[in-house]
């Protein structure tokens, strides 16, 4: 299995720092752009709603990470790095009020990652 999202040390501190405020039920959504930015979004469940569209990449910090199943296929072919930068976050995301901001950088898998995410895909059915 190859892990499509990881994250830095810097965002599982900040992950850590928002369970302890918010509790430990925290989802993550990866953003299309538009009014909630271009980045990794951390949610409250009550604030998110997930659906038959959301493909669900793994885990973060604890934390379930989803994308959209149009944004996945566009990114499928990479893994996702969730990383902290300093500045305003994202505006519907828990983090927005820290001065830190979740960004997403991402590199492209190897082709022996590329085939395993490609078994993967066809025994889930994607």
């Amino acid at each position: 299995m190859v892990d499509r999202v990881i994250a830095t040390p810097a965002a599982l501190e900040l992950i850590a720092s928002l369970k302890a405020q918010y509790g430990p039920d925290l989802i993550f959504h990866q953003s299309g752009g538009c009014c909630d930015n271009s980045a990794a979004n951390c949610y409250l469940p009550t604030d998110l709603t997930i659906g038959a569209y959301d493909v669900r990449l793994g885990d973060i910090g604890g934390v379930p990470f989803y994308i959209s199943a149009s944004q996945y296929e566009y990114w499928r072919h990479t893994q996702l790095i969730i990383d902290v930068v300093d500045g305003q976050g994202g505006t519907f995301s828990l983090e927005g009020n820290t001065g830190k901001a979740f960004h997403t950088r991402s590199r492209l898998f190897d082709d022996d990652e590329m085939a395993a995410v490609e078994a993967e895909d066809r025994a889930l059915g994607r």
